[in-house]
């Protein structure tokens, strides 16, 4: 099925992984650099909520970029919206010792109610912003950080990781603290910009090109907005 904005439908594999990364208790495979670690996901859960005042979404690097920010195609309705995550374990052992291999795995905004139909990688709204290497398309990164975020506010809304880029010229020793709100403990960050009323979280995102998901309802409408970097690890 194709819809009106061009955007390919993903294959049945892909969608499948898609579905089970946000499924407690769905077995996603196995570890690529260990055939006999399988993956579960363990835990699904929102970790927060972020206003959209303007109904349009970035989901790119909060960090400083030589380039605008990926907004995407689509629209949303102007509202709050829940982000919800989904964490793995991949037991193993190094050198003796035991881990659990626990991993925030992938994140999505939750904008309607009820089960995806079709997944699609999303579009963004200026080609200028796209990020490609190979046949992958996404945002771009190095700092295995990504965000959601309001379009209208986001320089407002990545100010701080700005100000502790600019400041990282420090003497060794002295911390420099991110003017953020820590979510579970650090794993999340939040950024509000009062002016706007609008919000930017923190999700995971791949080192390299991250790509971004667009879950849709059986009327085609948007039902998520997901992306789930640690599905690259699997063999």
């Amino acid at each position: 099925m194709q819809h009106a904005n061009h955007m390919a439908d993903v294959g049945p594999e892909e969608s499948a992984l898609l579905e089970a990364v946000f499924t407690t208790g769905a077995r996603l495979g196995v570890h690529r650099n260990d055939a006999l670690r399988p993956v579960h996901v363990v835990e699904v859960s929102v970790v927060a909520s972020i206003r959209l005042p303007s109904g349009r979404l970035v989901v790119d690097s909060p960090w400083p970029e030589d380039r605008p920010s990926r907004e995407l195609a689509e629209r949303l309705p102007p509202r709050t919206y829940d982000v919800e995550a989904s964490w793995v374990e991949a037991p193993y052992t190094f050198m003796g010792e035991s881990f659990d291999g626990r991993e925030c795995a992938a994140a999505r905004l939750l904008v309607r109610d009820g089960p995806v139909s079709v997944w699609q990688v999303a579009r963004a709204a200026d080609n200028d912003t796209e990020w490609r290497s190979g046949d992958e398309t996404g945002f771009g990164t190095d700092t295995s950080m990504g965000a959601f975020g309001d379009a209208s506010a986001w320089q407002a809304l990545t100010e701080p990781f700005r100000r502790f880029w600019e400041r990282g010229a420090q003497p060794p020793g002295v911390a420099i603290a991110r003017e953020t709100e820590k979510v579970r403990s650090g794993e999340f960050e939040k950024v509000t910009d009062p002016a706007g009323r609008a919000d930017l979280l923190t999700i995971p995102a791949e080192e390299g090109v991250t790509t971004v998901w667009i879950g849709r309802d059986a009327a085609g409408q948007v039902a998520t907005v997901a992306v789930a970097p640690y599905l690259s690890w699997l063999a």
